[in-house]
């Protein structure tokens, strides 16, 4: 059973933004990272384009780092899976969460993804601390009485091409402040199987 699940004793209905779908351009915004220059680590603020203009690239969100189904499952598919699914003609793979950069390379770290010079050999982390990006995709999910985590991701997979959504996986059942946290579709073998499909 997900961290997540459980009975509501109360329920937060903030409005949800429409989420967006296949054919939609993804949000332009910006995320405040953390990269490492002449061994310093230093505050970098970049946009969504950086990540995907001019190129074809799978992201996954999740709702929060160091919880279980994030770490046991969703982030350690991947990373398993990334070198098999660059092979399908994908440029970069993204694990986006409403964490800021400390919590998401510490989290990394201790699930043993490696880097060099300040950046994993794997899945590239993207931290959406301020809930930006997953506001603008209608994707932003509250489960502040049931669980005390706040604003999060709902959890979806998609692959974007020049910033436009080619294909999203988003788990089914979503509604605010209850309910489980379903880990069906958005996983790295759904995600491969759909990029074997469209190259073969």
């Amino acid at each position: 059973m997900s961290l997540f699940s459980g009975n509501p004793q109360h329920d937060l209905r903030p409005e949800w933004t429409t989420p967006k779908k296949e054919g939609d351009k993804v949000p332009d915004v910006h995320f405040v990272t953390r990269v490492r220059e002449g061994g310093q680590y230093e505050w970098k603020t970049v946009s969504t384009s950086h990540y995907c203009a001019g190129k074809r690239i799978v992201i996954f969100a999740l709702p929060g780092a160091f919880t279980p189904t994030c770490s046991t499952s969703h982030l350690p598919g991947y990373h398993e899976k990334y070198e098999e699914i660059k092979k399908q003609g994908i440029d970069e793979v993204y694990c986006l969460s409403v964490n800021d950069a400390f919590v998401m390379r510490k989290w990394a770290l201790s699930l043993g993804l490696k880097e060099e010079n300040g950046v994993f050999t794997t899945v590239k982390l993207i931290p959406d601390g301020a809930c930006a990006f997953t506001r603008g995709m209608g994707m932003s999910n509250v489960w502040s009485m049931e669980r005390g985590f706040g604003e999060r991701s709902w959890r979806y997979s998609m692959v974007v091409k020049d910033c436009v959504i080619e294909k999203m996986f988003v788990e089914p059942g979503r509604q605010q402040n209850s309910g489980p946290d379903p880990f069906e579709v958005s996983d790295a073998d759904t995600m491969l199987n759909y990029l074997k499909s469209t190259s073969s």
